[in-house]
């Protein structure tokens, strides 16, 4: 599939288990990491930074007390969507709203800075009008994960905190093997901003 794809980066949870243990104060999405080039950036940056430059329609959905985050993502030509619900549901909704002449959309999480860019186009490659395109490691769904075209009406219908996984009944599913813990690493806890290196 090589034609309209949006990408919809999810950053408007508010990281509750990363704010008891870091303090209240303390934004996963803005937290410092070493990316898996070797980079040290913000959580939030090194996922725009592993996003294939193909993918030109990018968005950004998050809430105002993000502005920082906003920021960051119109530094690296996304399109910012504010919510004021923090749902998963909410987030997809809203973003596949913003662009929904797209001939897809690649879900892909603020949280997961690790994921390698060579996943990502695997994922997108897979993609196709009538399926589910995910990644899979050691038999788990990873992330990021494409709908095609026709799941255009059910993403905007999604709200609250669930998120888009029922939908992966409702089509086919093109299960696409990786070999990148990266796909299954989110940022939960302090302790998980440091990547195991091979």
């Amino acid at each position: 599939m090589s034609q309209s794809i949006a990408v919809i980066v999810l950053a408007a949870g508010e990281g509750k288990r990363f704010r008891q243990i870091a303090g209240s104060d303390k934004d996963k999405l803005l937290a410092d990491c070493t990316g898996r080039d070797g980079g040290v950036r913000s959580v939030i940056e090194q996922v725009l930074v592993n996003l294939p430059a193909s993918l030109e329609k990018r968005v950004l959905v998050t809430t105002e007390a993000r502005p920082q985050a906003m920021r960051m993502a119109q530094a690296y030509g996304c399109d910012v969507v504010s919510i004021e619900s923090t749902g998963m549901g909410d987030s997809i909704a809203a973003g596949v709203a913003a662009c929904p002449g797209a001939d897809g959309w690649l879900i892909v999480l603020g949280d997961m800075p690790f994921i390698l860019p060579s996943s990502i186009e695997r994922v997108l490659a897979a993609m196709a009008d009538d399926a589910v395109s995910v990644p899979v490691l050691g038999g788990g769904f990873g992330h990021p994960v494409g709908f095609g075209r026709s799941f255009g009406a059910q993403l905007q219908a999604l709200n609250g905190d669930r998120g888009a996984r029922p939908l992966f009944a409702q089509g086919r599913v093109v299960e696409v093997a990786v070999d990148d813990p990266g796909v299954l690493w989110d940022i939960d806890v302090p302790e998980s901003l440091v990547f195991p290196q091979p």
